[in-house]
């Protein structure tokens, strides 16, 4: 019975998420492995004139596999798009609409992105900034990097602000990757250990400040 009910499970169809180059790859390899790809490259067969009883066969078979296909392609896209393309006659027709409306703006997120990883490569805490104002600008661009698709994991962050801490701070970032498991430690844990040292550094300032107020 399980043997043949798998045979009525149904293709797991890639939703569209804005990012053109990714669905058309999932979605090439879905049509590919159903063998119905042809259709994407060279749309649906025509019946010539005087066509033959098996050539009118053959058309109407296509227009069938045809149908199958826009109704993958319509689960996989959302309503409000498939109705701006005006032309939906064949799958043809809404593949190389999307391509149109979407492939450039891809290229615009991927440009953008790449401008994204270049800021947090070079990204370093600056003289006079505090832990929460540099923490606060290095989550501002991952947050941006993830709203253009990339996926960033804590670990990332958490080894990207240990390494680009001032120099004052070598001491406590040698103290967190040497009594911590980096690949498990938190951005918070991390803000936190850090501000209780920044809280030191400033209260022995503090009192310096005041032992040479007194020595005057």
């Amino acid at each position: 019975m399980a043997e043949s009910s798998s045979n009525f499970l149904q293709p797991v169809v890639p939703r569209f998420d804005g990012y053109y180059d990714h669905w058309a790859m999932l979605m090439e390899n879905l049509l590919c492995s159903k063998e119905y790809w042809s259709l994407i490259e060279t749309g649906v067969v025509t019946a010539p004139k005087n066509a033959t009883v098996e050539q009118t066969k053959a058309t109407t078979d296509n227009k069938l596999i045809d149908l199958k296909v826009k109704n993958y392609l319509f689960q996989s896209i959302d309503r409000s798009i498939t109705e701006t393309i005006l032309v939906r006659e064949t799958t043809k027709d809404i593949w190389d609409a999307m391509k149109r409306k979407f492939q450039g703006s891809t290229k615009v997120k991927c440009a953008q992105l790449q401008v994204l990883r270049r800021e947090f490569e070079i990204l370093a805490m600056r003289e006079g900034e505090t832990v929460n104002e540099y923490f606060a600008r290095t989550l501002a661009i991952a947050n941006r990097m993830t709203a253009q698709g990339e996926r960033i994991e804590q670990v990332m962050v958490v080894e990207k602000i240990l390494r680009s801490m001032l120099e004052k701070f070598n001491y406590v970032v040698c103290s967190i990757e040497e009594s911590n498991d980096v690949t498990t430690l938190s951005v918070d844990e991390l803000q936190s250990s850090l501000l209780v040292h920044e809280q030191r550094m400033q209260g022995q300032k503090d009192h310096q400040k005041l032992v040479m107020m007194i020595k005057l």
